[in-house]
């Protein structure tokens, strides 16, 4: 297939450029346009005019999360909302006959008391979030509006799949993870350990075999939650990290609402442990793939989440290695 891919050079996009080269040809659709090996041409998106004729888009490109809460909230709905429609306008128009936007968990529910799965009344809380439900919203509305016109002829064969993946990890990956590895890696203590909680990953990896299904198998239009089989604790996670660097995990069950206010104070001198750091690390947040697991016809993900972390941290490891 003829596959476009925005945001081909981020985290996610770079990723999914070295898992489908060998079967596809890839396009790109960026703000950036170095030469990427497996990808062909990444036109800017002033050139979106002169985009070749593809079999089907990937929309990745967006503005992510901003843990430190200084981004105004017209960047979000700007970038994750009003770049979506442009391309899921374009995607309507083009003879691409299949869309999958990568959205987030966070646009279904900022928290999450037991079991997250697709049929949820979204309410997500602040702009990032909010901006992901606002782009559903679009693609589900022009999408039903398309289908029923005059033009049906047209656009019944075009499908599309929301995907709503939890934190995403991967060789590669920068994000709290990699926070999360530099503190424990160094032989300090997690304070952390009286919090219990479980919570959902996301290894890019399984990402990446999902996305291949969805473009080469036959799978109905709709929103699917993304993530690993079997969700873990903050505290399975350190022990995994300790077990990466050959340590002894050290888990301090300090009380919580010790913890909570020492998050209070480092957010105030925008110190790394701030409260929505504490918040990512510490919550209960599972979300269910079964309903994409059924759609390709699988029993289960192809990578364990442990088997996804312990690669994740691997990869940290060997850039700490790298760097000395």
């Amino acid at each position: 297939m003829n596959v476009l891919i925005t945001g081909v050079h981020g985290f996610v996009g770079s990723n999914l450029v070295e898992y489908l080269k060998g079967e596809h040809t890839i396009y790109g659709l960026d703000i950036v346009q170095p030469e990427k090996d497996g990808v062909v041409r990444t036109f800017s998106w002033e050139e979106m005019d002169e985009l070749p004729e593809v079999d089907a888009i990937i929309h990745l490109a967006g503005k992510a999360h901003d843990t430190k809460n200084q981004s105004a909230a017209e960047a979000y709905f700007a970038v994750n909302t009003g770049l979506t429609q442009k391309v899921f306008d374009y995607f309507l128009a083009s003879g691409a006959k299949k869309f999958i936007f990568f959205s987030t968990a966070k646009a279904a529910a900022d928290r999450v008391d037991g079991v997250l799965t697709e049929d949820v009344v979204p309410a997500p809380v602040g702009p990032y979030g909010e901006s992901k439900i606002k782009a559903e919203e679009y693609i589900l509305s022009r999408f039903e509006d398309e289908d029923s016109s005059a033009s049906l002829g047209m656009t019944c064969e075009k499908s599309f799949y929301i995907l709503r993946p939890c934190m995403i990890h991967g060789p590669g990956n920068k994000g709290n993870l990699n926070l999360l590895y530099n503190v424990v890696s160094k032989g300090l203590p997690w304070p952390l350990g009286a919090f219990d909680n479980r919570r959902t990953f996301t290894s890019v990896e399984n990402i990446c075999f999902a996305v291949n299904g969805l473009l080469t198998q036959e799978v109905a239009s709709g929103i699917y939650n993304m993530g690993d089989d079997e969700p873990l604790s903050t505290n399975e996670l350190i022990e995994i990290i300790c077990s990466s660097v050959g340590k002894k995990a050290r888990i301090w069950r300090i009380p919580v609402g010790l913890m909570t206010f020492g998050a209070k104070v480092g957010g105030w001198l925008h110190l790394p442990l701030n409260p929505e750091r504490l918040r990512k690390l510490t919550e209960n947040y599972v979300s269910s793939n079964e309903k994409i697991k059924k759609a390709l016809g699988i029993a289960e993900m192809p990578v364990s989440a442990r088997e996804g972390l312990q690669r994740t941290i691997a990869s940290f490891t060997d850039v700490k290695t790298s760097e000395r």
